[in-house]
């Protein structure tokens, strides 16, 4: 039965290689970090990991995993609402509340959960979703999974925006949902003017801020903070995944009687384990460090800002960023796959991007930075871009 589908996808991955456009899984042998070591021996600098303020690593961290796992366990082998709810989650819940100033939070294995049981639970067919064309794929499959009518604008055009809510005022609520930050071009949403027109035709928003907390606005609270907005959104999602630490687990935080109504609906919450409570007890530290010290966004931001001025004074297209992710636009997908290769070789790990993860002609490197790089590492990031830059005539 299996060998005619068995060639087909011989055929289909044949063609992916052909075209260049194979992902190969490099591995890595150490911590995740700025300094990370590959399979083959070498130490290479990262500048491809979601780890914003260095902090998949930190010590504080690993020790309070440490310690929850003598007095929690090491898993709860069940969901919430059986017996999956330990104090660890209530109290994870509460401090990342508090952290963008919402009502209530839910938590799911990951963000991907958080937005793929948002949307069924809240709406159907009466009801119309606008959201942004380069949200996540998460969003998109969420949206996919709901009744609800479904609207499309350009990415960050307030222009089509509003079109868009226009035509939706013949549903009975309006739910505009965008990224905080866009993870392929590193560009923040104008949130101040989304919720503008939100207020202006009767909808509400939710904001997923997997890319922009712990990295945009002064205290790294998001985008609501960085557009004096925290507690007026209706919905936020999340994730630990990325600045707060780099594990597992995602969230959903906002006005309460949608949380509420979360629990009580929402399939990836009602029917997956709850996240392990090392996980829980390393998020609770981490969001009290983030009360203690603004000290790693503000060398996120120096860094962020460092390495961009410099990268465009080297001749590289970069896409504007408010954020710690930096575009190095391409546009060939093999050229992509090239240069990521030679910067490996260069001591630089980055990975190509393509379609589709980006559209097609739009292939480039992003190059993610850290709290956790010194101004050498930078530095030395910058040279070996350029020198390769030189050498495949992305630069002169």
């Amino acid at each position: 039965m299996y060998s005619d589908f068995k060639s087909h996808l011989q055929t289909e991955l044949s063609d992916i290689q052909e075209a260049g456009l194979y992902k190969n899984e490099r591995i890595i042998v150490s911590p995740q970090g700025a300094l990370i070591r590959v399979g083959d021996g070498k130490e290479v600098l990262n500048f491809c990991a979601n780890n914003y303020l260095g902090l998949s690593n930190n010590s504080e961290l690993i020790n309070a995993a440490k310690n929850a796992l003598d007095t929690h366990g090491y898993g709860v082998s069940s969901v919430r609402f059986i017996c999956g709810t330990q104090d660890l989650h209530k109290q994870l819940e509460a401090s990342i509340a508090r952290f963008f100033g919402t009502e209530d939070t839910i938590l799911y294995a990951a963000c991907f959960d958080a937005n793929g049981g948002v949307f069924e639970p809240l709406l159907n067919e009466q009801d119309a979703i606008i959201s942004d064309a380069l949200n996540h794929a998460s969003i998109i499959d969420g949206v996919r999974l709901c009744k609800a009518q479904r609207y499309r604008y350009a990415n960050a055009d307030m222009a089509d925006l509003e079109k868009q809510l226009i035509a939706a005022q013949a549903q009975r609520h309006r739910l505009i949902v965008t990224d905080g930050v866009f993870s392929m071009d590193g560009n923040v949403a104008p949130l101040d003017k989304i919720y503008e027109l939100a207020n202006k035709y009767n909808a509400m928003v939710m904001v997923d801020e997997s890319h922009s907390a712990g990295v945009v606005g002064n205290t790294g609270r998001g985008v609501t903070e960085r557009y004096n907005l925290r507690g007026e959104i209706e919905i936020i999602t999340g994730t630990l995944g990325k600045a707060f630490g780099g594990a597992i687990g995602g969230f959903t935080t906002g006005k309460k009687e949608i949380i509420e109504l979360l629990r009580q609906r929402s399939r990836p919450y009602l029917f997956s384990n709850s996240i392990p409570p090392m996980v829980a007890a390393a998020g609770i530290r981490m969001f009290a460090m983030m009360d203690e010290t603004n000290e790693l966004q503000d060398k996120l931001h120096k860094n962020t800002a460092y390495f961009v001025e410099k990268m465009k004074a080297a001749g590289f297209d970069i896409k504007p960023t408010e954020s710690a992710i930096c575009a190095v636009m391409l546009y060939d997908a093999k050229l992509s796959q090239e240069m990521a290769a030679r910067l490996l070789n260069e001591g630089i790990y980055v990975i190509g991007f393509y379609y589709p993860v980006v559209p097609k002609d739009q292939a480039r490197i992003r190059v993610q930075i850290s709290a956790a790089h010194n101004p050498e590492q930078l530095d030395k990031c910058i040279t070996a871009f350029s020198k390769v830059g030189r050498e495949l005539g992305v630069i002169k």
